[in-house]
């Protein structure tokens, strides 16, 4: 999927004795989007933009030592460690010696040729990581401007990470303008090393540079055109991420000390063999406790007492990525940590200031990445809405930019239910994104072309396929059996295949299960397979 750029010069932060000047360079294909003020939050601000750009170059997938030229050299060796020990006539060994001689000779002038080669391209990626860091990126940031806030999203190299910082307008002073709306702004590493600059004694302007948007009939040259041809992964990781927050969570807060904790475990300890998870235990009433697997180190929270209702046991994988929290532990007040279940993906948001937090989302492990994770958007219960009603529904979101989904169905006229299976389907398709602080839906175009109502009907191939499977009438002998206020079903599809799935009060699959190949490998990790969704989908059309 390609996606064009347009900034106007680049962004810079421009230093002095007395005052600071961040000012962003917007992309200007996207509608006029601006902000114009002078920030007041200096400190929480620059630590909190500088753990934004640690999520972006992080890459937490294993990196295996590169043994491949040792292994050629082994493997030529052998052949002359055995000749050597099976024979003691002196001719082999002057044979030997000869074509050992030879060899050198050929890699000796094999190396002379390719020298050249390799010194260029070692030139070359040294030049790209010094001077332009930014082709080493996947995608700059992506910012949006609202009534009340100013956002920033990006992504980790490896697609495993996910973070936003959002600021209110309390972080600033003297707002002189602004304008609605989502752009991408330049950010490279020479910007991120100017933001270590920030003090509280200079006076810091903070600006998404409204002039970028100037009509200009000369000195298109200004212009810095970017097209990148982005892999589907990457624009599927970001969508996964906003469904995820529209998910049913086990939420609660945890102190700053809890997750110092959590880092100074993971900092001390080195994991040989698995689990390699976090096992939260979390009992009504009583702390929360946190236990490191596999050594069983268990950490109690003493400050942080689980406010729910029911007991439970989840755990979360990929826990190392926890460490980019770790420079925005001594300007934050406490965490909220909201879980999606075992092996599931979590997030952890940080409290800065009253008006400014910092969310980390994590994928359920790190090479179990946002973009195969799990297809979270199956997960939630499918209906189609109207068009025409969905249509009503983003319009009303437009005009006031973010609305909980109880205030959007009475401004309509409509149940709360339709509501959210809209959002759900605007979050999908990166039109919206869930403030899980604030509780709201908030406008958040990823792309800027309009919104394909029927283009949104399918997530996905599962999503299709299964589809497909009710419409042939393949889902038969479906039981519907009630179960602790919770409804199991079981069916059988295509003939061949067995599904069980158990769906909460909520409409949503909580567990499931089916013999197929599909399930076999990756159980509910990756979301349900086509057989098990068929059988969700023929119950909500009873």
């Amino acid at each position: 999927m390609q996606f064009n750029y347009k900034y106007g010069s680049g962004s810079a932060v421009n230093n002095g004795v007395s005052s600071t000047n961040v000012s962003f360079a917007p992309d200007v294909l996207r509608d006029p989007t601006f902000f114009v003020g002078t920030l007041d939050k200096k400190i929480p601000f620059r630590e909190a933009i500088s753990a934004l750009h640690h999520v972006v170059v992080a890459d937490f997938n294993f990196q295996p030592k590169d043994n491949s030229a040792y292994l050629a050299w082994l493997k030529g060796q052998e052949e002359i460690w055995l000749s050597e020990a099976s024979s003691d006539l002196s001719k082999l060994r002057s044979e030997i010696h000869e074509v050992r001689a030879k060899m050198d000779g050929l890699r000796k002038e094999r190396d002379s040729i390719m020298k050249p080669y390799y010194k260029a391209q070692s030139a070359y990626f040294k030049f790209l990581y010094k001077r332009d860091m930014d082709a080493w990126m996947v995608l700059d940031p992506v910012i949006t401007v609202h009534p009340d806030q100013v956002f920033f999203e990006c992504f980790s190299k490896d697609e495993s990470v996910y973070g936003k910082l959002s600021c209110g307008y309390d972080v600033f002073k003297d707002i002189n303008e602004f304008k609605c709306g989502t752009t991408n702004i330049d950010y490279s590493k020479k910007l991120y090393e100017e933001f270590q600059k920030i003090r509280t004694y200079k006076e810091t302007d903070f600006k998404i540079d409204p002039k970028g948007f100037d009509v200009k009939t000369t000195g298109e040259d200004n212009y810095r055109e970017v097209k990148i041809d982005l892999p589907d992964s990457w624009v599927r990781g970001f969508l996964q991420v906003s469904t995820a927050m529209t998910t049913k969570k086990v939420s609660f807060e945890l102190e700053a000390i809890d997750i110092a904790n959590f880092i100074s475990v993971l900092k001390r300890n080195k994991e040989r063999r698995g689990p390699r998870s976090i096992k939260y235990i979390l009992k009504p009433n009583e702390p929360i406790v946190a236990v490191f697997e596999p050594w069983n180190i268990e950490i109690v929270c003493n400050q942080s007492i689980y406010k729910g209702d029911e007991y439970e046991e989840i755990r979360v994988w990929g826990r190392r990525r926890i460490l980019l929290l770790e420079r925005l532990l001594p300007i934050t007040n406490k965490f909220s940590v909201h879980l999606l279940g075992n092996g599931m993906p979590s997030f952890y948001t940080a409290h800065l200031t009253n008006d400014m937090y910092f969310t980390l989302g994590l994928s359920g492990w790190t090479a179990n990445d946002w973009t195969q994770s799990s297809q979270l958007e199956l997960l939630a219960p499918r209906a189609l809405v109207p068009a025409t009603t969905m249509q009503s529904i983003y319009l009303e979101l437009r005009n006031t930019w973010f609305a909980s989904e109880t205030d959007l169905a009475k401004n309509l006229n409509l149940d709360v239910t339709t509501v959210n299976k809209s959002m759900e389907t605007f979050a999908q398709a990166g039109k919206v994104i869930y403030d899980l602080k604030n509780k709201v839906y908030r406008v958040r175009e990823l792309k800027r072309d309009g919104i394909d109502i029927e283009s949104l009907r399918f997530s996905s191939e599962t999503d299709k396929d299964a589809y497909r499977l009710m419409e042939q009438g393949a889902v038969a002998n479906l039981k519907i059996t009630e179960q602790n206020g919770k409804v199991l079903l079981t069916a059988t599809v295509s003939n061949n295949y067995n599904t069980v799935v158990l769906i909460d009060k909520d409409l949503k699959i909580t567990d499931a299960k089916c013999n197929c190949n599909e399930f076999y490998k990756n159980k509910m990790t990756k979301g349900p397979c086509a057989h098990i969704l068929a059988t969700r989908i023929t119950f909500d059309k009873k």
